[in-house]
């Protein structure tokens, strides 16, 4: 059966079920691919020491790795400084503060555009307007133009994903195990460049979308043979994740990986097929092939 036959054969069911451990409301962020990077991270041998995020974003799977003993310790790289700003406040011993001003917010479009106003002057300010902003603002969406929600949610505006206490207590388990988390400001590609000879860890590389990675992400452009090239040198075991695009296959041809769909529903609720990338990918039609395969397909909750 064909990877497109399988993705269309395999019922959507709901991700309700797996813990949400980011801050973020990411576009293009990965929990719903959970139940998957649970199954590459048991399938390795030997197992990873570390797993590193090189376009950490959201980090949903860094942080699955942390929280469920996946791997030792993690590493999340990200060249977007708003988002830097986010998680260097959390790990770097103003958790708690954060913590505590999302929780006392007072949310309101009023509030918002004013807060929103104000350049930040601090890297700690610069991380509260950023979750702010990544909460009210459509789809999540942090790049420049991005416009504010209107009706939202059943008419409740910029407060529909505003959820304080659920932002509260996420932020403080993370920082709760920010002995296992580190986190590098810089550009993803060289730091796998310059790492790329480690046996001791797991790549999990998610970069911008091909096609829609302008409207969604403020650095969206990056040399995606270049990223290919860079994996091939890899001594770790690898997952890349990306849009299911002719660019993308040809590359993953071209460097002699393996390739295979997965079926999910976007925040639309349209059916979409995402590209997984590996050396090899058994492990995941074996999923796929199981009576419980319906289980990996997936269906993105908000939040």
């Amino acid at each position: 059966m064909s990877d497109m036959n399988v993705a269309r054969s395999m019922r959507i069911v709901n991700v309700s079920s797996v813990p949400h451990r980011s801050p973020f409301r990411y576009p293009g962020g990965k929990t719903w691919l959970v139940p998957y990077a649970r199954c590459w991270l048991r399938s390795l041998t030997p197992s990873a020491v570390e797993l590193v995020e090189p376009f950490a974003g959201g980090a949903s799977i860094g942080l699955t790795a942390v929280f469920e003993n996946l791997a030792d310790r993690a590493t999340l790289v990200e060249l977007d400084a708003d988002i830097a700003a986010v998680w260097q406040t959390i790990l770097n011993g103003h958790a708690e503060k954060l913590a505590e001003d999302v929780s006392r917010f007072e949310m309101s479009r009023g509030a918002v555009t004013a807060l929103l106003a104000c350049p930040p002057h601090s890297l700690y300010e610069r991380a509260f307007a950023t979750l702010v902003r990544n909460r009210v603002q459509r789809g999540g969406i942090l790049a420049p133009g991005a416009s504010l929600m209107k009706d939202g949610e059943r008419g409740r505006g910029v407060s529909s994903r505003w959820y304080p206490e659920t932002l509260r207590r996420r932020i403080l388990a993370i920082a709760a195990m920010k002995r296992r988390i580190t986190f590098v400001h810089g550009d993803g590609v060289d730091f796998l460049r310059r790492n790329a000879q480690r046996r001791d860890v797991a790549w999990f590389i998610d970069p911008p979308y091909t096609v829609a990675g302008r409207r969604l992400y403020t650095h969206s452009t990056i040399d995606h043979e270049e990223l290919f090239q860079v994996a091939s040198t890899l001594a770790g075991g690898f997952l890349i994740t990306y849009d299911n695009t002719p660019e993308i296959r040809f590359l993953a041809a071209r460097y002699r990986f393996d390739t295979t769909e997965v079926a999910m529903k976007n925040t639309h609720h349209a059916r979409m097929a995402e590209l997984l990338v590996g050396r090899n990918l058994d492990w995941v039609r074996a999923e796929q092939a199981s009576p419980a395969s319906g289980q990996f397909v997936l269906q993105i909750p908000p939040g």
